[in-house]
């Protein structure tokens, strides 16, 4: 289920971090020649040959080291090792075969896992002589390539891929309506979800990370199937502390990434924090169905307007993912958990809602001929026509003549005139330019 899971593994300063930015194609990681920089593990999406995975990047894995820093990077280095379905085992054609090396292979030769060997900074052909000495690691045939510059990264990938499913998203269980519980740790994802089921499947405590792995819960509800997936709390990648709270950062993501409908949940005695708009943002950028559940309203001193002003103060924050939908529950009195689900439902069929193309242009042409982009070195912009090319997450092409030269605020406003006329309430909209 979700996506598969690609951990990078290597002792410090062989270019890992290099390397995860090579393969989802930013240039998301800190690269810093100074040993030591990645201290939590890094992950980022990406996609080869039709076939999407999530990529971890480890701290530099330095076996049976006294030092406690290091000796944090080795266990949370395990857990990826035990969460992935492949390792990539990297390693400095420069520096040859080192003890840590040894080391490390001796470990990932107990896995039963898929091991690929990458030998890094084969930077050009004469060097390529370089990787045949890393044969004495034991673990087949290495695989030359230079992150830095990119060099067979491609074939390598081939590799890493090869046993991968071919991800399709709305064939899977397109009749059950998936719904990831996320937010921070002790908000009361796990006292909802029991409160939905009507029963203690899942232990219920005050303490912040008891919820240590996702749990899936089938059920039926007015005529709809529904999965609800609880997640250990997400935390501030600073606060990770202990290995046990980067593997439940992991498993929450990986629910995240293979839900319909994301619901981040908030304490109403803390409000919106940092962290609560990483969590939306993460289920944004994946295009999921968003709804923003507000437990604990128990706890809160109410009068007529304390929800509409407590809702304002979170729309102040939330800007950009405006089109959230807030609802305001307790999951230990029961209020209003089953409206959860009932919008669940709502932001879902919103999310596979299609509009035809002609609605779209009648109602959105007469509003781009009134306002225009604005014109780009004298070139005027002109949109011909949009159609929705995809649903589930929607994506509308607006097909024009300079479309590389149409501004992201631009975007902006079709957007808002979109979501204005046609709704998509809790749901990522993309929007790109075509050429006509």
């Amino acid at each position: 289920m979700g996506k598969n899971i690609v951990a990078i593994i290597g002792r410090p300063n062989v270019g890992k971090s290099t390397l995860l930015n090579r393969i989802i194609g930013e240039r998301d990681a800190i690269v810093d020649p100074k040993s030591g920089v990645t201290r939590d593990r890094h992950y980022g999406t990406a996609e080869w040959n039709g076939k999407k995975f999530t990529v971890i990047d480890t701290g530099g894995y330095v076996p049976d080291s006294d030092d406690i820093f290091e000796s944090a990077i080795r266990e949370q280095a395990q857990i990826a090792i035990d969460e992935a379905d492949v390792i990539i085992f990297l390693v400095d054609a420069l520096s040859g075969v080192t003890p840590i090396d040894i080391e490390i292979a001796k470990i990932l030769r107990q896995t039963r896992k898929k091991v690929i060997l990458a030998v890094n900074k084969i930077d050009n052909e004469k060097l390529e002589i370089l990787s045949s000495q890393f044969y004495e690691l034991g673990l087949g045939d290495p695989f030359p390539i230079s992150a830095m510059h990119g060099r067979k990264v491609g074939d390598f990938l081939d590799e890493v891929v090869k046993d991968f499913v071919e991800s399709n998203e709305q064939e899977e269980n397109k009749n059950q309506i998936k719904i990831a519980v996320v937010g921070q740790p002790n908000v009361g994802k796990s006292s909802f979800v029991n409160a939905v089921i009507g029963e203690n499947r899942i232990i219920v405590t005050d303490i912040p990370g008891t919820t240590r792995d996702s749990i899936d819960t089938a059920f039926k509800y007015n005529d709809s199937e529904f999965i609800l997936i609880d997640t250990a709390g997400l935390r501030k990648k600073s606060k990770i502390k202990e290995s046990i709270e980067f593997y439940s950062a992991i498993r929450a993501l990986k629910a995240i990434e293979r839900c319909d409908v994301a619901v981040v949940m908030l304490d109403a005695t803390c409000g919106l924090e940092r962290q609560d708009l990483r969590i939306i943002g993460e289920a944004a950028e994946l295009k999921k169905g968003i709804i923003i559940a507000v437990n604990k309203w128990d706890l809160v001193e109410k009068n007529s307007n304390t929800a509409l002003e407590y809702e304002h103060a979170l729309r102040e924050r939330l800007k950009v993912f405006d089109y959230v939908p807030i609802i305001f529950i307790s999951a230990k009195t029961k209020q209003r958990i089953f409206k959860v689900l009932d919008l669940a439902k709502i932001v879902y069929d919103e999310r596979n809602k299609r509009i035809k193309t002609s609605e779209l242009n009648k109602v959105l042409f007469p509003i781009v001929k009134e306002t225009p982009p604005p014109a780009v070195s004298g070139k005027e912009i002109k949109i011909k026509y949009v159609t929705q090319v995809k649903t589930s997450p929607p994506v509308f092409a607006f097909f024009a003549n300079f479309p590389d030269d149409i501004p992201e605020h631009y975007k902006r406003f079709l957007e808002r005139k979109i979501r204005q006329h046609f709704g998509f309430i809790g749901v990522p909209l993309t929007i790109v330019f075509k050429k006509k």
